[in-house]
């Protein structure tokens, strides 16, 4: 990519950010109420889109063959524990994205099965 077509790239990107993150307050902001419906997709959407990730990560395991999902196993656990602990989300996935890594590559090296 030329620079012009990297700095259009880039601008079309900040332009889409701030567009997704100003409209809210600026359609919701001031004195109006929030609608029922948007208040509700506010406290609905954000566990269907954690339960939709916890099963896209575990949709390729095999408990048959290799590490058996043990990494996968325990790295859930760990961010199970340590959410109900803390209550941080970051400490949580971070922790548990660490762990997960570590695993996969120090301790269930040779057990990939593929």
């Amino acid at each position: 990519m030329t620079a012009i077509q990297t700095a259009i790239m880039i601008g079309a990107v900040v332009l889409g950010t701030m567009l997704t993150r100003f409209t809210p307050f600026l359609v919701f902001g001031g004195e109006k109420p929030v609608p029922k419906y948007v208040g509700y997709l506010g406290k609905a959407l954000p566990g269907a889109a954690l339960g939709l990730l916890v099963i896209y990560s575990f949709k390729n395991v095999d408990v048959l063959v290799g590490s058996h999902g043990l990494p996968e196993l325990i790295a859930l656990v760990l961010i199970v524990l340590l959410h109900v602990w803390k209550r941080n989300m970051l400490l949580s996935i971070a922790a548990g994205t660490g762990a997960y890594m570590l695993l996969v590559n120090f301790v269930f090296t040779g057990a990939s099965g593929v």
